[in-house]
């Protein structure tokens, strides 16, 4: 490019009038030093308008916490070493070819994990240069680069990231990187769209950045939020996870004495409770906090787990009770049959004891008793084979009434406050993550 050599040639070093072989060495060094300078070398900073095309988001990691951008990064500047004369004030188009023979700015994006140039199917560079020593840079790259994400609201959560863009070499005295014109410089792709998340906003801001070892340099940053979609996460987790704490209320109305029922039931809901998160978490990254969705799920967890716990209560209370009832049975019989003038044509005590003590306790509670405040109350009532007097039925009413435990109530109560409870709880939840 004989521009680049004509403000070396006309330097006093080499206007000599001897001239020796070791100095046209070092001419040649300093022309192709020259290219590899900034247009105003010790001068001021150099002004490096930007303006970026994007053309779409690949990929949004939140377990690698990362996205993927391919971009149109333009850059425009003046080099009046460039300029020529034109009539028709035409500009010259290049290819990648001329873009390692003159300056370019070296332009690199800060926290990528990758990135690169595409090259289908020659180096997808464009270098335009105008009359005036304008030019115009273009190049096509897709960058792989970190996004801190805040998971504490997840998958209710809407996400800010950052594409950072800086020289690598030059401080803020040397060159000036700037938006070529605000927020209109960034310009994206309508049909840009991601399967989980909604793309609400971009925009552009320019900070300084500082090195303690190299100094201060502009930094141009093209922020975008993120919305995730919550309707797949409806589908694959919120949904499934209701309807195992739904399924888990069954047990309240299934018979109590129906153990091969119910321990099955809550057995199932409680592994597929684990399941569930477990496929949750699987995807996610292990993160040292809490999200939204795993209060859900251990929330939900803790309803089925509960359920199980309210039958291990039912069935106890039951055979404590039926305990207390054989053995207030027993005494009952030998009373009455103490309290007999004669035993004439009635079987032996014992026998008769025996007799009641051999009824199957799974039939304990059948013998239905009146319904006091809507709860019904269940009690052995032992029926002999001759009138008793009443004295001793007050004894046997005042014995069972002191013993009695209504088992049922802990279903009945628990068919109304696990709903209400679990009402309640999504009324809350969906309040504060929404």
């Amino acid at each position: 490019v004989p521009c680049y050599v004509t403000p070396l040639v006309t330097s006093s070093t080499f206007h000599t009038k001897h001239m020796s072989t070791l100095s046209l060495k070092f001419t040649s060094k300093l022309v192709a030093l020259c290219k590899q300078l900034h247009p105003v070398f010790l001068g001021p900073a150099v002004p490096v308008g930007v303006d970026v095309q994007v053309e779409s988001l690949d990929a949004i990691s939140e377990v690698d916490m990362d996205f993927t951008m391919t971009l149109y990064l333009r850059h425009y500047w003046k080099d009046d070493r460039l300029s020529f004369k034109s009539n028709t004030n035409q500009s010259m188009t290049f290819d990648g070819r001329l873009v390692k023979k003159i300056w370019v700015p070296d332009m690199f994006f800060v926290h990528s994990k990758r990135s690169f140039t595409h090259d289908t199917t020659t180096d997808n560079v464009m270098l335009r240069v105008y009359p005036d020593g304008k030019v115009l840079y273009s190049l096509r790259v897709t960058v792989t680069a970190m996004c801190n994400m805040d998971l504490s609201r997840f998958p209710l959560d809407t996400q800010t990231c950052s594409l950072e863009i800086e020289s690598y070499a030059y401080t803020d005295d040397d060159l000036l990187l700037y938006w070529k014109e605000g927020n209109k410089s960034l310009n994206t792709d309508e049909k840009i769209s991601l399967s989980q998340f909604l793309i609400q906003e971009f925009h552009t801001t320019t900070k300084l950045a500082f090195y303690s070892s190299t100094g201060w340099y502009n930094r141009l940053y093209i922020n975008f939020t993120l919305r995730r979609h919550i309707f797949f996460f409806l589908l694959q987790t919120y949904f499934p996870a209701t309807l195992m704490v739904m399924l888990s209320w069954v047990s309240f109305w299934i018979d109590r004495r129906a153990v091969p029922a119910r321990v099955p039931l809550g057995i199932t809901t409680v592994l597929t409770m684990s399941t569930i998160i477990t496929g949750v978490n699987a995807s996610m990254p292990r993160v040292s906090y809490i999200k939204a969705v795993d209060v859900y799920l251990w929330i939900s967890f803790v309803f089925v787990f509960l359920s199980v716990i309210e039958y291990a209560a039912v069935n106890y209370l039951s055979t404590l009770q039926e305990r207390k009832e054989r053995k207030l049975r027993e005494k009952v019989v030998k009373e009455s049959m103490q309290s007999l003038p004669c035993t004439c044509g009635i079987a032996h005590p014992g026998m008769m004891s025996a007799s009641y003590s051999e009824v199957d306790v799974n039939t304990t509670g059948n013998y239905g008793m009146p319904e006091e405040n809507g709860v019904r109350r269940q009690r052995m009532l032992v029926e002999l084979a001759m009138e008793t007097d009443q004295v001793t039925g007050h004894v046997g009413s005042r014995a069972y009434s002191s013993v009695w435990i209504d088992t049922h109530a802990i279903d009945k109560y628990s068919r109304v406050i696990f709903p209400g409870s679990y009402i309640l709880f999504n009324i809350i939840y969906w309040s504060i993550y929404s």
